[in-house]
C-alpha cells in the first residue's frame, strides 16, 4: 500500500472538546472530503498529556494516509477512560482526550473515509 502525499493545502475543521485536562481542540484536515490528518491541542501548553496527544494524532494521521478507515480509529479509541471525564458539548460524556478525538472522528465515518 502506498502512502498518500499531502497536498500543499487541505480543508480543515477544528472542534472544541471539553475534557478533564481542559479544552481540547481537535483539527481534522481533509483532501476531497477524506480525512488525511488529525491534530489535537490542549488549551494549556506542555505536559505529558500534550505529548501523548501529539503522538496519538501523528499515528492516526499516518494511518489515514495509508488508507486505514476512520471508523477503525473510532472503534479503537472510543471508550478509553481517564480519571477525569467531562461533558462533550452535545451532552455526551468525554471519557478522555482519546475518547474526545474519537468522537470528533466519528463525524467523518462513511464510505471510504468520505465526510
Amino acid at each position: 500500500m502506498e502512502k498518500l502525499k499531502r497536498p500543499v493545502e487541505v480543508e480543515s475543521r477544528t472542534t472544541l472538546v471539553e475534557t478533564g485536562c481542559g479544552h481540547l481542540y481537535v483539527t481534522v484536515g481533509c483532501n476531497s472530503g477524506c480525512p488525511i490528518e488529525v491534530f489535537a491541542s490542549l488549551g494549556k501548553a506542555g505536559g505529558c498529556s500534550t505529548c501523548q496527544n501529539e503522538a496519538l494524532t501523528r499515528s492516526i494521521s499516518l494511518g489515514l494516509k495509508y488508507g486505514i478507515p476512520t471508523k477503525e480509529y473510532v472503534g479503537e479509541l472510543e471508550g478509553i477512560r481517564c480519571p477525569s471525564p467531562n461533558m462533550f458539548p452535545k451532552g455526551e460524556r468525554t471519557l478522555s482526550c482519546a475518547d474526545g478525538i474519537a468522537k470528533v472522528l466519528r463525524g467523518y465515518v462513511g464510505g471510504d473515509n468520505k465526510v
